[in-house]
């Protein structure tokens, strides 16, 4: 894995990603709650990284308690990875609408996310990498994680 960092913070910069989305294994530890309960949770997960946003981490949906997910009929098209399919979250009462998502059918070049799937950390009640509590996105951040560890000017790609 090729983190380039800022040479004079230490951190990550998110302006040293590729211009196209990249599939990266990473050695991290994500956790996912809602409502008081640990929605994911697993240390197999791959993250994709793309110039200007922060990375998305992609949980493979064995460590992902689906019980709790249900398909919103959302769906969606990159022209990198191809369509993605939407995912509902709710924990008794409460309801995230389209707060996960998954492609199903990759395009060519992105089949390490099949089976795999991404949640934002907005609508979540808290999100961790390796232990660390993930930054509540400001405006126009993409759906990727922002951590301490991440820097950069936060857009849409």
């Amino acid at each position: 894995m090729d983190r380039k960092t800022d040479q004079g913070s230490g951190r990550e910069s998110v302006l040293n990603y590729p211009e196209t989305p990249r599939v990266e294994e990473s050695p991290t530890h994500v956790e996912v709650f809602f409502n008081n309960i640990l929605i994911a949770d697993s240390s197999q997960v791959k993250r994709v990284i793309e110039k200007g946003t922060p990375p998305v981490y992609y949980i493979p949906a064995e460590d992902v308690e689906m019980k709790y997910l249900s398909k919103s009929g959302k769906s969606s098209q990159c022209k990198w990875k191809g369509e993605a399919s939407y995912y509902s979250v709710r924990v008794h009462d409460s309801e995230a609408e389209h707060a996960a998502w998954s492609y199903e059918d990759p395009k060519p070049g992105y089949g390490a996310i099949e089976g795999y799937l991404a949640f934002y950390s907005e609508p979540m009640q808290a999100c961790y990498v390796d232990g660390e509590l993930v930054e509540r996105h400001p405006a126009n951040s993409g759906d990727g994680w922002i951590t301490p560890d991440i820097e950069g000017i936060f857009g849409n790609g």
